[in-house]
């Protein structure tokens, strides 16, 4: 029995919105969280696609996420804004506060926007990107539920905690890179378990703290930090901007999107640089135009056909997915079959 089935991203994205609408939604706000979702599946990354459409949804159901709040300010001093998301849907208050980001980068020429109290938002290039279209750079990191313990230590206490930088490529799409402090995003863990496959050695641990390459074992177990110790300073620093700084939950304080009942309590910190401030766009541009094709034109190792800057194999996995469509495990369409005979909305794909 094959364990993926193949669907088409309009019907998926028609589905889903559907599911979010029927939650409590606002027509706005389900398109938003449909694309993030979509999107990330498109890209290749189906750690962070429609496999977390049920977590949402459980989540607004659970009245843990609202689906329709706003942010409100905290404090304002121009280039620096501190919201509060209020327990909001994580993708809506997210953008506005990218949004708010690049309005004030433009003005400042740099801004900063922290904001606490908010909720799991999907990648975190869906919004680098934003500003990379808006001709800024972008900094953002966000944390998240505990996954792996401080080095030397056993306790989980340290969220994958991701962060992206993003920049305008020039003729080329944009630089991204967006990353987990983890050795993999718990989500890639996910999928392997939802698949029924084995994750590679060296990924995690069980929760008793020994090697294992059983999904189901690592995703309730221990996640292993990226670069060892590396890994875990980094993750502990995205932390200190996350949930320290923005006054929102940190370490064991913050909740995964997985855990339906619990608010997340979690922060993100957004760094915004306005290409202008620097020098003029047409310049800039004419630099990371010669600064990726120096890296293309690189010399290959054995075996390797093209040299991928940051962020650009994932255009070539949207042009292949959208003209091939979609495929997913069986276990995550069999979940939104379930959420869909809730809701009363047939998935018929």
């Amino acid at each position: 029995m094959e364990n993926t089935k193949t669907v088409q991203h309009e019907p998926l994205r028609k589905f889903v919105k559907a599911v979010y609408l029927h939650a409590g939604a606002c027509e706005e706000n389900a398109e938003l969280i449909t694309d993030t979702l979509v999107q990330s599946d498109l890209w290749g990354h189906q750690s962070h696609g429609v496999l977390r459409m049920s977590w949402y949804y459980r989540r607004i159901k659970n009245k843990v996420m609202f689906p329709n709040e706003k942010y409100s300010v905290v404090r304002d001093s121009g280039s620096i804004v501190c919201l509060d998301g209020n327990a909001g849907m994580g993708q809506a208050i997210t953008k506005a506060a990218m949004q708010e980001a690049i309005a004030r980068a433009k003005k400042y020429g740099v801004a900063v926007v922290t904001v606490r109290n908010s909720n799991h938002f999907g990648t975190v290039m869906y919004y680098t990107r934003m500003a990379a279209a808006a001709g800024c750079v972008a900094f953002m990191t966000s944390n998240g539920g505990p996954a792996m313990p401080p080095w030397g230590g056993i306790k989980k206490m340290v969220g994958t905690n991701p962060w992206s930088i993003a920049a305008p490529g020039g003729k080329y799409p944009p630089l991204v890179l967006d990353i987990a402090n983890t050795g993999v995003a718990r989500g890639k863990i996910a999928v392997a378990k939802q698949r029924g496959e084995a994750i590679p050695e060296g990924w995690a641990l069980t929760i008793d703290g020994k090697p294992t390459t059983n999904a189901e074992e690592a995703f309730k177990g221990i996640i292993l930090p990226m670069a060892q110790h590396k890994g875990s300073g980094i993750g502990i620093m995205v932390d200190v901007l996350s949930g320290v700084l923005s006054g929102s939950g940190f370490l064991t304080g913050v909740n995964s999107p997985f855990m339906y009942d619990k608010k997340s309590n979690c922060g993100h910190c957004i760094t915004i640089m306005n290409v202008e401030a620097f020098m003029p766009f047409e310049e800039y541009s004419q630099r990371a135009e010669q600064f990726i094709g120096e890296i293309k034109d690189g010399p290959k190792a054995y075996g390797v056909d093209e040299i991928f800057y940051p962020g650009e194999i994932e255009i070539h996995r949207d042009k292949i997915n959208r003209k091939e469509g979609i495929s997913l495990p069986i276990e995550v369409i069999k979940d939104m079959e379930d959420v869909g005979k809730e809701c009363g909305i047939p998935f018929n794909m």
